[in-house]
């Protein structure tokens, strides 16, 4: 046989095997081959932190959509049902032979809570989870859902800035004008305004740290939009109370 025939003769074969294993698959759900009585899945494999994410809630959603078995069960679609579960993140969905489905999941993580009752994903990005699942204590960013970003961004810069100095940010929020205002968790207020408000605190804080003489005093509000200085009102601190005073035993 010529070299060239012989050459002629393989393509034709392997067009006709590659022609075989596309219309495998084809042939076989047209003969019930890959039906899901025939292979259906037996386990359930959930890889997960479970900090936050409910298994229960994760298998509940996953049951009805494996309806079609090994072979014919839509994966993306699990993994777009998977990642509607309060708390979900991301999901990966892969079958393992001969019967199982594992599913990797990747736990949301809160930062901050957004005044609508959202909450603030180290990301940045906002999501709603079922109110009795909420943290408590994170602070509250309050402003255009468009800047979530950045507000969680500077949140962390004002955290860092605010670390020695006795006080921690409690709530920020941002202005449509884009002003910038503070509050702290032990109730002072502090306005940053809209320029360079990141070095306006920092000034401020390396002010408070020097100052002497304000022992007692606690700082209710403070305005640092001025170009040479500060406004910023105190109160004073409650006294603590006496130790109690031993009384005489009774006698007997």
């Amino acid at each position: 046989m010529r070299p060239a025939a012989g050459n002629a003769l393989l393509k034709m074969l392997a067009w006709a095997l590659a022609a075989g294993v596309i219309a495998l698959p084809l042939v076989g759900a047209l003969n019930g081959w890959f039906a899901a009585e025939r292979w259906p899945f037996r386990q359930l494999r959930i890889d997960a932190a479970f900090e936050r994410v409910n298994a229960d809630q994760v298998r509940a959603t996953v049951a009805p959509r494996l309806d079609g078995g090994f072979f014919a069960t839509d994966l993306g679609a699990v993994r777009a049902a998977v990642e509607q579960v309060p708390w979900v993140a991301r999901a990966e969905v892969r079958r393992r032979w001969p019967d199982q489905l594992e599913i990797r999941l990747v736990e949301r993580r809160a930062a901050a809570a957004w005044s609508d009752g959202r909450l603030v994903g180290e990301d940045g990005t906002l999501f709603l989870v079922p109110g009795e699942t909420v943290p408590g204590g994170l602070p509250m960013l309050d402003g255009p859902a468009g800047r979530a970003a950045d507000m969680l961004a500077f949140l962390r810069e004002i955290e860092t800035l605010m670390r020695g100095s006795g006080l921690a940010p409690s709530r920020l929020a941002l202005s449509a004008r884009g002003s910038w205002q503070l509050a702290t968790y032990d109730g002072a207020s502090i306005v940053l305004g809209r320029e360079q408000p990141g070095a306006r605190l920092h000034r401020f804080l390396d002010a408070l740290r020097q100052i002497d003489g304000n022992a007692g005093l606690v700082l209710v509000r403070a305005d640092l939009r001025y170009a040479n200085g500060f406004a910023v009102e105190w109160r004073q601190a409650p006294l603590p109370a006496p130790p109690p005073v031993d009384q005489p035993a009774p006698q007997a």
